[in-house]
C-alpha cells in the first residue's frame, strides 16, 4: 500500500478500540497512533498507573499553555512522515474527528457496547488506577468529563459502527468487513 490510508477509532471507555487497533495492527500492518500516548508517557514518568482523570487533567493544562491542537501537532507529524495505513485510537473531542476527517483516505470506525458490559471490562482490566470504581462514578465519570462527552455525537457521524456486546469473533468479523470496502 503506497497511500495514505487514516482510520480513526472512536469509543467509550472498555468499548473495544484498543481491541480493534491490535487487530488492525497485526492483521492489516496498521501503524498505531493515540492523541493520549505523550500524556500517558509523561504521567507515567511520575506514577505508576495514572488514572484517566490524570490525563483529562493534564490534557487541560497543557491545551491551556500550547493551544487545543497540541496533540494533534504530534500526530500530524507522524502522518507527514509516514506512508500506508494508519490508525489513530481514542477520537474523544470534536476537533479530533475534524482533524482525522482533514485527511483524505480517512474513515472513522465507532465501537461502542453497553455502558454496564464497559464498566465491567474497566474494572477486571486494572489499566488505570481508578479503573476498580463503582458503576455509578463510572457513569458519573462518562456525564461529566469533557474527554468523554462528545463520543456518542462522534460516534453518530461514524463511517462505520460496530455494537461490542457480543464475541470477540463478531467484533472481528464486522471490523473486516469494513476494511476490506475501505481497501478497495
Amino acid at each position: 500500500m503506497n497511500k495514505k490510508i487514516i482510520i480513526g477509532l472512536v469509543g467509550e471507555t472498555g468499548s473495544g478500540k484498543d481491541t480493534v487497533e491490535h487487530y488492525l495492527r497485526r492483521k492489516y500492518n496498521a501503524q498505531p497512533l493515540r492523541f493520549s500516548r505523550p500524556l500517558k508517557k509523561a504521567l507515567h514518568f511520575f506514577f505508576d498507573q495514572p488514572s484517566k482523570a490524570d490525563q483529562a487533567w493534564f490534557f487541560d493544562v497543557l491545551k491551556e499553555r500550547f493551544g487545543e491542537h497540541i496533540l494533534h501537532r504530534g500526530v500530524q507529524r507522524f502522518i507527514d512522515r509516514n506512508e500506508g495505513l494508519m490508525c489513530v485510537n481514542g477520537l474523544r473531542m470534536m476537533e479530533d474527528e475534524e482533524f482525522i476527517r482533514s485527511f483524505e483516505n480517512s474513515y472513522i470506525l465507532y465501537i461502542t457496547a453497553d455502558q454496564e458490559l464497559r464498566w465491567e471490562r474497566t474494572r477486571h482490566r486494572g489499566e488505570k488506577s481508578d479503573d476498580d470504581q463503582s458503576f455509578e462514578k463510572f457513569q458519573e465519570f462518562e456525564a461529566i468529563t469533557d474527554t468523554e462527552k462528545a463520543i456518542p455525537t462522534i460516534g453518530s457521524r461514524a463511517d462505520y459502527t460496530f455494537n461490542n456486546n457480543r464475541s470477540l469473533d463478531d467484533l472481528l468479523i464486522a471490523v473486516d468487513e469494513a476494511m476490506e470496502e475501505i481497501l478497495k
